[in-house]
């Protein structure tokens, strides 16, 4: 039997993980918010649905989750009727045959620690983020299907060129502080790899090897387009530092993209 996943929000990575889910034999079912996009999946092989999360779920959500696998990459917001809705949708794949879900998350949950930050469960949270924390718990304290969560470092690649991310007349603070970034490449090939060796019930950091001060990065993916960069203030005031480490022991992956200075090569101006 054919193996098959729906991607809950088709847009900078939800697409291209689509495509590479195709590729891989896998039936695919992909959301989207606008019909115009529904041809442009169709032509990828992929099934197109029409379905938004707000204050409520607009769409056909039932059909929408038959399937094995739900993978959820949905901006989330703060106000409740939008947790409401998230609500909505764990009743929807109680019922459902999902079996599995990848709740895409942020390690924009960690506080500054001003060192290495893990998945582990007494980590500092960051108080401007800790609603995001309720979102993941909807999913990984449910006893009916299997989730795991993956806390995404600041996206890079495809449409995001981070050497457009400052312009030069802004002023950047505490520019001394190491980055935390994954390119789009290595976002998918994370997801991928969780889903083939069904690695289940479990919280990922995924975020480069490489943690270059945001001063360096930004100014020589700046040059490297030819443009002129923003103002750093190199001072060092709070950090953190991803640790990828539980990703690469467990699930034995191999950055695409470990260097992010190195990545920089990639970028076209």
């Amino acid at each position: 039997m054919k193996k098959s996943i729906s991607i809950l929000g088709c847009g900078w990575l939800g697409l291209p993980l689509a495509k590479a889910m195709v590729k891989d034999g896998f039936t695919v079912k992909g959301s989207t918010t606008t019909t115009d996009k529904c041809e442009t999946l169709l032509m990828l092989n992929i099934q197109p649905y029409v379905l938004s999360i707000d204050e409520e779920i607009d769409g056909n959500l039932d059909h929408f989750l038959q399937s094995e696998i739900l993978f959820i990459n949905v901006p989330f917001r703060k106000q409740k009727p939008f947790l409401n809705s998230y609500k909505t949708l764990v009743k929807a794949i109680e019922k459902s045959p999902i079996k599995h879900v990848v709740f895409i998350s942020s390690t924009a949950v960690y506080a500054d620690v001003d060192g290495e930050v893990t998945e582990e469960e007494n980590f500092k949270v960051n108080p401007a983020k800790k609603d995001l924390l309720l979102f993941e718990d909807l999913f990984k304290n449910n006893k009916n299907f299997n989730t795991t969560i993956i806390r995404f470092a600041g996206l890079i690649g495809g449409t995001r060129n981070p050497g457009n991310f400052f312009k030069e007349d802004k002023v950047v603070q505490n520019a001394l502080t190491p980055i935390n970034l994954i390119h789009l490449e290595d976002c998918i090939g994370i997801v991928k790899t969780i889903i083939h060796q069904k690695k289940w019930n479990t919280t990922y950091n995924a975020a480069a090897t490489s943690h270059p001060t945001k001063a360096n990065y930004y100014t020589l993916a700046t040059k490297q387009m030819g443009k002129k960069p923003a103002t750093f203030i190199e001072e060092l005031t709070s950090f953190k530092i991803i640790s990828n480490q539980k990703l690469i022991d467990e699930l034995n992956y191999t950055f695409i993209y470990p260097d992010l200075i190195e990545a920089l090569k990639v970028f076209k101006n």
